[in-house]
């Protein structure tokens, strides 16, 4: 069994923003699988599927990025899911629009909701793709909550593909096998 998490912010004002990519590829496998994300349970919404003989929960903390850890704990908890068979998609500042990369383990990078994950879960042995968002021009925040440039949200739309291609192979594969093929990827 797998926990696939997006990370994002709860609310219309946070739909689609930089912070957000998240829940975007979450809702594009939801559709792509035929279901709702619409159950709510550990401090979030999630939805269950099956990629390959693998049962797959679908989470979208309602926690606000520097809680996430809580819901992901919860989740994990409630399935018995070991942080090797998690999957956290959340944006990633080093990276321009139009990339993703995969790693196996690691620091939060400064990323609070990775942060509190990391706390919550007593560990950062979890798989995690990162999608490029850029880097601010000024200042973090307003640039993590705003909303791409209509040319970079083109990019990012065939990242969010490559992100659910990636998080099935990872799921029937394994991560070497994921991190080989998607590493380069640049939309």
């Amino acid at each position: 069994m797998y926990l696939v998490v997006g990370l994002g912010n709860p609310g219309d004002e946070y739909r689609h923003t930089r912070h957000n990519v998240g829940f975007d590829v979450i809702d594009l496998m939801a559709d792509k699988y035929n279901v709702s994300i619409n159950r709510i349970k550990f401090k979030g919404v999630c939805a269950e599927i099956n990629i390959g003989s693998n049962k797959v929960i679908l989470l979208k903390p309602s926690t606000y990025m520097n809680l996430s850890g809580e819901s992901v704990r919860e989740a994990s908890s409630f399935y018995k899911i070991p942080s090797g068979n998690i999957i956290i998609l959340h944006d990633d500042i080093s990276l321009d629009p139009g990339k993703l990369r995969i790693r196996s383990k690691g620091s939060a990078g400064g990323h609070n909701g990775l942060k509190s994950i990391i706390e919550n879960l007593s560990s950062d042995m979890f798989v995690r793709i990162k999608i490029g968002v850029g880097k601010p021009e000024r200042a973090l925040i307003p640039h993590v909550l705003g909303r791409f440039s209509s040319d970079q949200r083109i990019l990012v739309e065939k990242t969010f593909e490559a992100t659910i291609q990636a998080t099935q192979t990872i799921i029937e594969k394994g991560c070497s096998e994921a991190m080989n093929q998607f590493n380069g990827f640049n939309a």
